[in-house]
C-alpha cells in the first residue's frame, strides 16, 4: 500500500486497484486472475470497470459494500465477452454508464473519463488485425479523493491527448503486448509528471512480463517518483 495526499494506493494484482481517501474507497478494475483470492473486501463505495476484459461480476461482488455504485465504460458489453457473465442489470447494485469523456461525482469521489484502446495501425493487433483493444470499447478513469487526484488509463497505447492529463498519483499499464509498454509509459509519465508513479498490469502472465525496477529506475533518473507495489 502506497500513501500520497491523504489517499491510499494499492495494486492488488494485474489492473486491480483500491483506492482509500478520507471517507470513499474506490475499486478500479477487481478481480480476474486469483487477484481478489483471499481479500476481505466488502468496502467500496465506487467500483469502476474499464473494459469487458476486466468485467469481472464476482470480483465486484467480493469488493463492493452494500451501498456501492458501479461505474462501467458503456461499452462493456456481456454478449461480446468470450465468457459467461452477468449483465449489468443483474448485479444488486446501482449502474452508471459513463463514455470517454464523462465528467460525474460519485459519492465522495469525482470521476472524468479518457479514451483508451490500441492504434490499429499499431503493433498490438490481433492476426486478423483487429486491435487488441478497439476503439469504444473501454476508458481510463482520473479519479478524485478529497484534493489529490488518481490517473489510471486503462487498457490502452498511448494515446493523443494523454500527456494534457493532470493527475497527482498516474497508474499506468507497464506489461506491453496489449497495452503500452514501460518505455512508452515512462515516456508519458515524464510528461504528466505527476508526484508518485504506480506501475500496474504487469506479470500476470508471460505475455506481460515486465520489469517493473528498470521502469523505475528510468523514472527516477528523471526526478519522478515511482512506487512499485506489490
Amino acid at each position: 500500500m502506497i500513501e500520497h495526499g491523504g489517499v491510499s494506493v494499492s495494486w492488488l494484482g494485474h489492473a486491480t486497484l483500491r483506492l482509500e481517501g478520507e471517507d470513499t474507497v474506490v475499486y478500479v478494475d477487481p478481480g480476474r486472475h486469483g487477484v481478489l483470492d483471499g481479500h476481505d473486501g466488502g468496502d467500496g463505495d465506487v467500483v469502476c470497470v474499464t473494459h469487458g476484459h476486466h468485467y469481472d461480476p464476482a470480483g465486484i461482488r467480493t469488493v463492493a459494500g452494500s451501498e456501492a455504485t458501479v461505474v462501467a465504460f458503456e461499452g462493456v458489453n456481456a454478449h461480446l465477452i468470450d465468457r459467461r457473465v452477468e449483465r449489468f442489470s443483474e448485479l444488486p447494485y446501482p449502474v452508471r454508464t459513463v463514455d470517454a469523456e464523462a465528467d460525474i461525482a460519485v459519492g465522495g469521489a469525482i470521476l472524468w473519463t479518457t479514451a483508451a484502446y490500441n492504434d490499429p495501425e499499431g503493433p498490438r493487433v490481433r492476426e486478423n488485425g483487429e486491435p487488441y483493444h478497439p476503439k469504444g470499447r473501454g476508458c481510463g478513469f482520473r479519479i478524485a479523493l478529497g484534493g489529490t487526484v488518481v490517473y489510471v488509463p486503462g487498457d490502452t497505447d498511448v494515446l493523443a491527448g494523454h500527456e494534457r492529463v493532470s493527475a497527482d498519483v498516474f497508474c499506468p499499464p507497464i506489461g506491453g503486448a496489449v497495452t503500452m509498454d514501460r518505455h512508452e509509459a515512462a515516456e508519458l509519465a515524464a510528461a504528466l509528471d505527476p508526484e508518485v508513479v504506480v506501475p500496474i498490469h504487469y506479470d500476470t502472465f508471460g505475455a506481460i512480463e515486465a520489469d517493473a525496477d528498470a521502469f523505475a529506475s528510468e523514472l527516477t533518473e528523471r526526478g519522478i517518483d515511482v512506487r512499485v507495489d506489490g
